[in-house]
């Protein structure tokens, strides 16, 4: 969630307390969606896939039983109860935002999920004891929407082309996607990125080809966190050879162009040696 959004998010929230009257402890969440929740309340989180993480997001402010406002009230955010399989990371104490981490198992099966959380006060030192809410996020591997384009591209051999990958994440999770060109010839680093939950991104993978011709290939966006989460394209590559590329090879020492550009290339070397030894 962009800072903007968050600031209104809570702002609004903090509306709310005041009109409703605080007349007991509550907590604002702040990500993966907005919301104040008090005890034994019910939240929904959105949904996530099979193996990722996620964060729940929630401030430190509160107020205790008497409606006065504790700035840090709430000094840690922990899961109290999982699936089974499920793992979490309790948020740093006195961190704030706290910031609590759940994993989903990776063998989990499609549907929704509760876990119970709970907002503690460290010692009771604010008197507020603790306070514990159900929160729910559905299991799915539908969690981000992609597109690659364009389908076929056409460059110089040896001139990198970009192709253009869209991904929209759904989901709850700041995944990790891995951009990957496979079964074409030459070495390809495989590239790592972050799509922030609930947000649009545009990312560049370039493609580059020494020899010409045509080559298809299969390019993947695959979760790291789940091999569930991938998605296939199949890319044509058409590496066309130009005068200027075959020219740069023959000057090398290389013979790639075809018989009909020869004269050319002669003419053109001729003249390559003739400003050297000019201008040398």
């Amino acid at each position: 969630m962009a800072p903007a959004r968050s600031a209104y998010a809570v702002f609004a929230i903090a509306m709310s307390v005041l009109i409703v009257g605080a007349s007991a402890s509550y907590l604002v969440v702040e990500g993966p969606v907005s919301s104040l929740v008090y005890g034994n309340g019910t939240l929904a989180l959105g949904k996530v896939g099979p193996g990722e993480s996620f964060y729940v997001l929630a401030s430190a402010t509160t107020a205790n039983a008497s409606g006065a406002i504790i700035n840090i009230g709430w000094d840690t955010l922990e899961a109290a109860r999982l699936p089974p399989g499920w793992a979490s990371q309790a948020s740093p104490a006195y961190e704030n935002p706290m910031k609590l981490k759940v994993t989903v198992a990776p063998n989990a099966t499609n549907g929704t999920y509760t876990m119970e959380l709970r907002a503690v006060n460290i010692g009771n030192y604010s008197r507020l004891g603790n306070l514990t809410f159900n929160a729910s996020i559905r299991v799915t591997p539908n969690v981000f929407i992609t597109n690659v384009t364009p389908a076929t591209l056409v460059a110089g051999v040896g001139q990198p082309s970009n192709l253009n990958v869209v991904i929209n994440n759904t989901g709850a999770s700041d995944d990790p996607f891995v951009l990957n060109a496979q079964n074409i010839p030459g070495w390809y680093q495989p590239i790592e990125v972050i799509s922030q939950h609930s947000t649009s991104s545009t990312y560049l993978y370039p493609v580059l080809i020494n020899e010409p011709g045509i080559y298809h290939f299969n390019f993947t966006i695959s979760s790291s966190s789940s091999p569930l989460l991938q998605h296939t394209y199949n890319i044509t590559l058409v590496a066309e050879s130009s005068l200027m590329n075959d020219y740069m090879a023959t000057g090398q020492g290389v013979v790639l162009s075809p018989v009909i550009y020869e004269p050319a290339y002669a003419v053109m070397l001729a003249l390559n040696y003739a400003y050297r030894l000019i201008f040398r």
